[in-house]
């Protein structure tokens, strides 16, 4: 190992140590190969091979329909062309290297197979962050991919009894979502198409507004999906962004509002604002713990929020019981839903998950301008995840030289030096949150396959 503070070193001279010492290429083969890496009769033994991988190489250079044998291979490769990104593609019916053999065959060249995929990136929350724009990423702002792995982790495993997911920080600003289960690996295009439709209620934009799939009679998905936006929007989106204290925030939301709750709301701000500024909002906050309880004011933010749905019930009570005014009433609640959405709701990049054929970045690469490796995420601690304190490849290597001077590392190919770094920690949230589950299932299915296997061979004989 080269000694000195490697943190200090651009990435791309630090790739080579990274995939020598640090890169889990055992873990990622365990889990690619889906237990169709062992001598049971019912592994299949062309699976990896038939595995797509894109290296970009230096000059973002795309070389894609790589296939190893297995993962010594795939590990060999990596270590030799030294990727600056690995991408994932499908299991195709025949290895890509030789598709052009295959081209003007009955099959063709066709995906059999792939892990459903979804892309969350906070640069598609640029018109609700006030804490920065574009490749910015903070404390301020994680709140809202926290909430966006809350929400598919639940609608994903509650909705689509889908069992083997994990959560992937991309290495900058976003988050990679990962879906194992054999059936959603099976999933035609059409399918996955409409999970993606499903999951998509953020829809873009139009006339600055938010174009949303929530209507009026609220479907039970929407109903779930509230109950936790809500809290994540009042507890942490609403004040960190500060978005009722921001003048062009403050007039989005306002337009969002029927013209009634609309001149009711303004009217209470002022009143608001008045107090505010004398400092005369009493306002006692309870953190849970009878001794830290104590008095806190509001954020001005807050304050107005409450004033909003306060002016919201005031209006719907006004309103009468016809026909026309039960349709008013739940547009005015609509209203205050559909804020909490336009504001919290997970923004997928539904391209990524329609097709069987895309591309995604593989765990545990490194972000070529960060240097920041994309560790897993537990999902049950996702609000806890901090994105600033993301190990780096260069902080990995200086760990890995201390403890090399401390203590003997065993091997000389990272599958056991990393366990000694903070990437050690990262793969065993791999394992623990996805990968053992996964592996064991994987086993028992082939075990079961084998049985049923056996008993047709015993009733053949039988006749």
């Amino acid at each position: 190992m080269t000694q000195g503070d490697m943190s200090k070193s651009s990435v791309p001279t630090l790739m080579p140590s990274y995939y020598s010492w640090l890169f889990p290429h055992d873990v990622m083969a365990q889990w690619l190969q889906y237990a169709n890496d062992s001598k049971h009769p019912q592994a299949d033994g062309t699976f990896f091979n038939r595995r797509e991988f894109c290296f970009t190489l230096d000059g973002d250079v795309f070389v894609r329909y790589q296939s190893f044998k297995n993962g010594q291979e795939l590990k060999a490769a990596i270590q030799k062309r030294v990727p600056s990104k690995i991408d994932i593609g499908p299991v195709y019916n025949v290895d890509p290297q030789k598709r052009a053999a295959y081209a003007n065959q009955g099959g063709g060249f066709a995906p059999q197979e792939r892990e459903l995929v979804f892309d969350i990136d906070l640069t598609d929350y640029d018109d609700v962050r006030t804490c920065g724009k574009e490749a910015h990423i903070c404390c301020k702002c994680w709140p809202l991919m926290a909430v966006a792995i809350d929400i598919l982790n639940r609608a994903l495993r509650e909705d689509f009894g889908f069992k083997h997911i994990f959560f992937v920080f991309s290495g900058r600003r976003g988050v990679h979502a990962w879906v194992c289960d054999d059936k959603a690996r099976k999933l035609s295009d059409d399918a996955r198409s409409a999970i993606a439709n499903y999951l998509s209620v953020y829809k873009g934009q139009e006339k600055g507004l938010a174009k949303l799939s929530t209507g009026i009679e609220s479907h039970p998905f929407i109903s779930k999906s509230y109950d936790v936006l809500s809290k994540a929007f009042e507890s942490r989106v609403l004040v960190e962004q500060k978005l009722l204290e921001d003048e062009a925030q403050k007039a989005t939301i306002l337009n969002m509002l029927s013209q009634g709750v609309r001149d009711a709301v303004a009217s209470e701000w002022k009143r608001i604002d008045k107090e505010y500024e004398k400092d005369s909002v009493e306002v006692v906050v309870f953190n849970g713990d009878p001794q830290e309880d104590k008095p806190e004011k509001k954020s001005l933010s807050t304050l107005r929020w409450e004033a909003i749905q306060a002016c919201t019930r005031k209006e719907c009570s006004k309103a009468g019981k016809s026909k026309d005014s039960n349709r008013n009433i739940k547009l005015m609640e609509k209203a205050i839903k559909d804020i909490v959405f336009a504001y919290t709701y997970p923004r997928l990049d539904i391209e990524v998950s329609k097709k069987m054929n895309h591309l995604l970045k593989a765990p545990f690469c490194v972000h070529p301008k960060t240097g920041k490796v994309c560790v897993p995420i537990d999902p049950i601690r996702a609000w806890e995840f901090d994105p600033d304190t993301v190990c780096t490849v260069g902080k990995l290597l200086n760990e890995l030289n201390v403890k090399s001077s401390e203590e003997k590392v065993n091997g000389n190919d990272g599958e056991s030096a990393y366990m000694v770094t903070e990437m050690g920690k990262a793969v065993q949230t791999f394992r623990d949150c996805f990968l053992d589950a996964l592996l064991k299932e994987n086993k028992n299915v082939l075990t079961e396959k084998a049985r049923v296997a056996a008993e047709m061979q015993e009733e053949q004989m039988a006749w």
